[in-house]
């Protein structure tokens, strides 16, 4: 199946009742490890990079191998980018093909949040994809400007946020954590207020951290989107790693990055069955 428009798989994450992962990917070998895995589990799910990542490669690159490896596929799958920071970023992933879009200014007060979400909005409108954004700041290493007032989305700002910038999913702050090194906790009272008023679906960050019980809860919670990197960085390294220690002498490079590959695809499977062990369609 080529790769669809986020909308679309929006819609038919919806209609199955299970949540979609977002992995995020850096280079071949991840996103060969996290679209295998998506492919056998059979449910849609959107590959992601953020532009502290892209680097490596470019928005283009990232673009090309997704596009040729979905051509493939019978499962639905949307390229996303993960905090953009920046409209510069924003631009240069949709031009690049992507078919979803962040649009991240958690950074600024409350009306220069609404001001650069909308200004994103507008843009993306032109290509037809849908634009998610944050309110309230996810601690951890995406985000250096966490305070007390913003630590948690305030759901008194949900619905006036969402009508004002357009935004088509929005990225809260319920005790979600980026990386695996902090202490994430769900706020499930907040987060219940917060799914009682918004007008459009929920994402939920920093998933590489949370407990699984906490995670397998989300589908019920209006979450379509679940966000995880760390797990799946810390699992190709590992792999490497092993495969190191094991011969620090080897030279054969293709079996040790299949050897990352297959980490990354393990890690993303189980993290598809663990998301979605409590929805009521039939996850493989």
């Amino acid at each position: 199946m080529p790769l669809v428009n986020g909308f679309k798989l929006i819609d038919i994450v919806q209609e199955r009742n299970v949540v979609a992962g977002a992995f995020n990917t850096t280079d071949l070998i991840t996103t060969m490890g996290i679209l295998s895995a998506v492919e056998k589990s059979k449910v849609p799910a959107f590959i992601q990079i953020a532009p502290t990542n892209v680097s490596l490669s470019g928005y283009g690159y990232i673009a090309d191998m997704v596009k040729r490896y979905t051509a493939n596929m019978e499962t639905p799958v949307a390229l996303h980018l993960d905090h953009g920071k920046t409209f510069e970023s924003v631009k240069q992933a949709a031009r690049a093909g992507f078919t979803s879009l962040m649009t991240d200014n958690a950074k600024y007060d409350y009306e220069e949040n609404i001001l650069h979400t909308a200004e994103a909005v507008r843009f993306a409108e032109g290509y037809g994809i849908p634009v998610e954004a944050e309110l309230g700041a996810i601690a951890g290493k995406e985000d250096d400007d966490v305070t007390e007032g913003n630590a948690k989305t305030d759901p008194d700002q949900v619905v006036d946020f969402v009508q004002r910038t357009g935004v088509d999913l929005l990225a809260i702050a319920v005790g979600n954590v980026h990386g695996l090194n902090l202490d994430p906790n769900i706020d499930f009272p907040l987060l219940e207020k917060i799914e009682a008023v918004c007008p459009v679906p929920l994402v939920l960050h920093g998933a590489s951290g949370i407990p699984d019980d906490q995670i397998a809860q989300m589908v019920n919670y209006g979450v379509v989107k679940i966000n995880v990197a760390s797990d799946l960085r810390n699992a190709y390294i590992k792999a490497v790693g092993q495969d190191y220690n094991d011969d620090p002498h080897r030279f054969d490079l293709i079996d040790v990055t299949l050897d990352a590959k297959k980490a990354v695809a393990d890690v993303v499977y189980q993290k598809i069955q663990m998301m979605n062990q409590n929805s009521t369609s039939k996850v493989y």
